[in-house]
């Protein structure tokens, strides 16, 4: 009998690895390793950066009845639309492209510490809708998030993935204990059910985008917490379901280093940001930008 995540699992099946690419002649350090990767995951040797986008994913959190009132999401994807969000003007000054979805904002998922996020079905089909931003055929696909709660979403995964104690991975223990804890009592099994059941919808869109960018060759720079959670699954159920991603910062909320370290991720950039909603990563875009340069000069 099939189910809604047979679609997923066909997918981490048969992903392309990466191409042969010849070594840097040397002395370009981290830049040459950036240029390596992304030759080897789009192909192109030298490598180029000429259609980046930034997408952004914003959910809503029934666990955020718990959380300090915070500034409503919605406000931050007017400042996104209207060009004066920190994301917007930092994917200006790089020439990036700048996607935000909103991910039924005013439906808001499950309360994790009571009951699953989302059904199968929802969390299958927001797979499927994170892939679409790929629609622009980038050729390097920044992801981050908005939304308060989020980071308890994604604490929850990262405990019940990767192990390790609640206070490591959120600075709210409690509700990451009782979130997976219910989860498990619920009988949550194998990372894509972890993922519906503890994950958020810009999670779950996220894993879809890694998935579809990976079919069609496209680096990945990964920005938020929630994004490398999302990685995590994937990488729990094909080891190398997210080689062709890198981390493009590591934010301040605890579990982001935590998630980082255990996927073997060195963050391009940290500068103390409270989220991952793409402006790390935006401005550590020059710094690709170079290396790919620095890369075709050596040729």
């Amino acid at each position: 009998m099939s189910t809604p995540f047979d679609d997923i699992r066909a997918l981490l099946a048969d992903l392309p690895g990466p191409a042969a690419v010849a070594a840097s002649r040397g002395g370009l350090g981290r830049l040459g390793e950036i240029a390596a990767w992304l030759s080897a995951w789009s192909g192109r040797t030298p490598p180029a950066v000429n259609r980046p986008v930034i997408a952004i994913y914003a959910g809503a959190h029934g666990v955020a009845a718990h959380l300090p009132p915070a500034p409503p999401v919605r406000g931050l994807l007017e400042a996104m639309a209207a060009g004066i969000a920190p994301v917007s003007q930092a994917a200006q000054l790089q020439g990036a492209g700048l996607d935000v979805f909103d991910l039924a904002l005013d439906r808001p998922i499950g309360d994790i510490t009571s009951r699953a996020a989302m059904t199968e079905k929802e969390c299958a089909a927001t797979m499927a809708f994170g892939m679409e931003a790929l629609a622009k055929q980038p050729d390097l696909l920044v992801l981050g998030e908005a939304g308060t709660g989020g980071d308890v979403a994604a604490a929850a995964v990262c405990h019940a993935l990767l192990g390790g104690e609640a206070a490591e991975w959120s600075t709210q223990p409690q509700l990451v204990r009782t979130a997976v804890a219910r989860a498990n009592a619920d009988g949550a099994e194998g990372p894509l059910d972890l993922l519906r059941h503890l994950g958020g919808r810009e999670m779950a869109a996220q894993a879809g985008a890694i998935l579809a960018a990976r079919t069609q060759k496209t680096p990945v720079l990964l920005d938020s917490y929630g994004g490398c959670a999302a990685a995590a699954v994937l990488a729990a159920l094909r080891p190398d379901a997210a080689d062709h991603c890198m981390a493009g910062q590591v934010s301040a909320q605890p579990g982001h280093a935590a998630v980082l370290a255990r996927l073997g991720f060195r963050p391009l950039v940290d500068l103390g940001l409270p989220d991952g909603t793409g402006t790390g990563t935006a401005t550590a875009l020059g710094m690709v930008r170079l290396a790919a340069s620095l890369a075709g000069e050596e040729r």
